[in-house]
């Protein structure tokens, strides 16, 4: 009867191992990596080309963590906002397939100055040259089959005609299609606010947070919007110190928008430190250094999104 007893335990215990092993690697099965430069972002998702040319869509969530990779040996950590994920930036994403089948980023990070460099970049997103190739020879080849058509019947002229304007029209369709793809990165301003600062000075002044408060609401009915924030000082004093100035100055107007305005990380374009560079004012007298404290703020949408 013992045993009995102590063989149904040791059946029990291997199918409970069975089935933890068969659950651990239908879950491991799910998780995904990825690598690639990114070409546009649009709210919640973000697109990287890969090294061989195809194209993910990553999903971001709020959880989703992100990081640079500094030190000599790129051993270390540091951890940014998700407001750097921006177009032109080499990255790494681990994460996991959801069950619509898209990619979750459970973390992204990416090397050195990769930032600094994704920021002086005009990144836009070309068309698939092999799509490009595809439509082309699939209008010569109708084009083609026309010509000999017509050669051949000429009874069938007006039919031929009729098929030929469908041709041109399927033609501009596809290349109209081209151009909003081209597009995406490409964005409209919608609207802007300019926050001045006094000498050096990075704190916002409240007066501007009704303005800010605004902005941030009239964001919300624009479709796939963007809000970008770039920071700027006068050529007055140190180089080094404006552009800590303008770096400051920017962080702050974001946090309005972040902790005040309820801006979603994921809508907020990495904060611009621009120094001494766009100088609109004369920095010889004290009102053009006036108008070159500031930090402007942009309501952006795609044009690819707005179809203008």
């Amino acid at each position: 009867m013992n045993k009995t007893r102590i063989g149904a335990a040791g059946l029990a215990v291997t199918i409970s191992l069975t089935t933890l092993l068969l659950f651990c690697s239908s879950a491991a099965a799910q998780s995904a990596k990825a690598e690639g430069l990114i070409t546009g972002r649009t709210g919640d998702t973000m697109t990287i080309q890969t090294p061989d040319a195809s194209k993910v869509v990553v999903m971001l969530t709020d959880s989703t963590q992100v990081a640079q990779v500094v030190g000599a040996f790129r051993a270390r950590r540091k951890t940014m906002s998700m407001a750097a994920l921006i177009p032109g930036l080499q990255v790494k994403v681990d994460g996991s397939y959801n069950q619509q089948n898209q990619l979750v980023a459970t973390s992204i990070t990416f090397k050195g100055n990769d930032l600094e460099d994704a920021m002086k970049i005009q990144a836009g997103m070309a068309p698939a040259k092999e799509q490009i190739q595809q439509n082309e020879q699939e209008l010569a080849a109708q084009k083609a089959a026309l010509e000999r058509q017509q050669a051949e019947m000429l009874q069938q002229q007006q039919q031929m005609k009729e098929a030929q304007d469908k041709i041109d029209a399927n033609k501009a369709a596809i290349e109209a299609a081209n151009k909003r793809f081209g597009q995406l990165d490409d964005y409209n301003i919608l609207d802007e606010v300019t926050v001045y600062f006094a000498n050096g000075k990075v704190k916002v002044d409240p007066k501007y947070i009704p303005q800010l408060m605004d902005l941030a609401k009239k964001a919300e009915s624009v479709n796939g919007y963007v809000i970008q924030v770039k920071g700027y000082a006068s050529a007055v004093g140190s180089a080094s110190l404006n552009q800590k100035l303008s770096d400051d100055r920017a962080n702050n107007v974001s946090n309005v928008l972040i902790q005040q305005a309820h801006v979603p990380l994921t809508r907020m374009l990495a904060p611009g430190a621009m120094g001494e560079s766009n100088q609109i004012g004369n920095d010889k007298t004290a009102e053009g250094q006036a108008q070159n404290r500031r930090v402007v703020v942009r309501l952006l949408q795609s044009k690819g999104i707005a179809g203008v």
